[in-house]
């Protein structure tokens, strides 16, 4: 199961990561003309990048923030069963003692 998450969340953070490749690949103009009319400033690229980058960490805490709530679920759940497991089997000897089959 953990396999399963791992690569399942793997696969999630690759394909924010590249489509957020594109996007910043795709929304670069780099035409002549508005080279001429405005000069890039070289601290864009790292601003740029720092966004990517501050992206990516939020996406990275959003998932294990996410698995650890799941894993909390998950051993709620497991003790919810286990509670009525016990239930089940103390209602069994309760009946057997009123039924007389039990000393």
């Amino acid at each position: 199961m953990n396999s399963i998450t791992r690569s399942g969340s793997l696969s999630i953070i690759l394909v924010v990561f590249f489509s957020l490749h594109f996007i910043l690949g795709f929304s670069d103009d780099s035409s002549p003309a508005s080279k001429d009319a405005t000069k890039t400033e070289p601290h864009a690229g790292r601003s740029t990048s720092a966004i990517v980058i501050i992206v990516l960490i939020v996406l990275v805490f959003f998932s294990l923030f996410s698995f650890v709530l799941f894993k909390l679920w998950r051993k709620k759940k497991r003790e919810e069963q286990y509670a009525r497991l016990l239930k089940l089997f103390e209602e069994d000897d309760e009946l057997e003692l009123e039924l007389g089959l039990r000393d």
